[in-house]
């Protein structure tokens, strides 16, 4: 292993979506410059062979797994078999060709999904294993939750290196705004802004917006997950998060706000709320490697917005 972080080679599953161009950005930003991120249709991780001939051939110094098929609610209602089968798989053969190809550290991105529906709030990585997954994400969160246990054992066993952290709800600039597979930051951006351009008199949200959610800024998160796999290595799961919770209701209202949309909300309650409440304690990663997020919500939001009303064709089209 080369012990200057910067002069390491860095290889990325997932690295040319969402948060894996947040990633490559950060990474780039601290002279970091040997980067190899393949996009699925060049290999895909679902099969074993593929991935093990994949990072055998790149032989990384470290691998962040950041590969995910994601839904909001009615994705992960509608697929929840094709969820959890495909993000089993993916971070199952990453690890494993890791472990093949002599991998020195593999950082695995899992998500809060993986918490107990009825977790206490802050959500605290001990609190993992008290109870099962809010229903509609459960698929997903178990899927994502069986890397870490995979990761911890092969540690055990065979002494493999890595580290595995959870963001909370990510949005930002590049986020996936098509309709069948956004989360409820873009949906609602999209949903204001036709509203607003169609002078609409109301929109309607799922749910009675009583849950609440933390969300953090997607290049907060690349830090967050760059962070960790320049000073982490061990075998605790860690939160990343931002030390905000907002209702959903709060949420709706700050969006009309920044698109402009000055029409009514209707809640449909016959809609799930998902998971009551979502808000996670960040301090594992203050402590294990200096991680705070930065970015101001309303901030992060206009900058979204305009993102989005600027790219809006790429980012309706976007599914991965």
């Amino acid at each position: 292993m080369k012990t200057r972080f910067e002069s390491q080679r860095i290889y990325l599953t997932g690295g040319t979506g969402f948060l894996g161009s947040a990633v490559q950005a950060e990474l780039r930003s601290r002279g970091v410059t040997d980067i190899e991120a393949p996009s699925s249709a060049e290999v895909d991780f679902c099969d074993r062979a593929a991935a093990d001939a994949a990072i055998r051939a790149a032989a990384p110094d470290t691998v962040i797994h950041l590969a995910a098929r994601v839904g909001g609610i009615g994705a992960n209602m509608a697929a929840p078999a094709d969820l959890y089968l495909e993000n089993l798989l993916l971070g199952t053969n990453v690890i494993e060709a890791c472990r093949h190809a002599g991998v020195d550290k593999t950082v695995i991105v899992g998500t809060i999904c993986s918490y107990p529906k009825h977790t206490p709030v802050p959500f605290e990585e001990t609190s993992l294993w008290t109870g099962y997954p809010e229903e509609t994400n459960a698929p997903y969160g178990i899927a994502k939750l069986a890397h870490l246990v995979h990761l911890q054992a092969n540690r055990a066993q065979y002494g493999q290196r890595g580290a595995y952290v959870m963001p909370t709800n990510l949005y930002g600039p590049g986020d996936k705004f098509h309709p069948d597979v956004s989360h409820v930051i873009p949906a609602l951006i999209r949903k204001c802004v036709i509203a607003r351009e169609t002078n609409a008199d109301e929109i309607e949200v799922w749910g009675t917006g009583g849950a609440s959610r933390e969300f953090l800024y997607v290049e907060d998160a690349a830090r967050g997950i760059v962070d960790a796999a320049e000073r982490y290595d061990g075998p605790e799961p860690v939160n990343l998060g931002s030390d905000a919770e907002i209702l959903i209701k709060e949420l709706v209202e700050i969006i009309t706000e920044v698109t402009g949309f000055q029409g009514r909300i209707v809640w449909d309650s016959t809609r799930p709320d998902g998971q009551p409440r979502r808000s996670v304690d960040a301090s594992r990663a203050r402590e294990y490697f200096g991680f705070e997020a930065t970015t101001d919500f309303r901030d992060g939001l206009r900058t979204t917005v305009e993102w989005y009303e600027s790219n809006r064709q790429e980012a309706e089209a976007r599914r991965n």
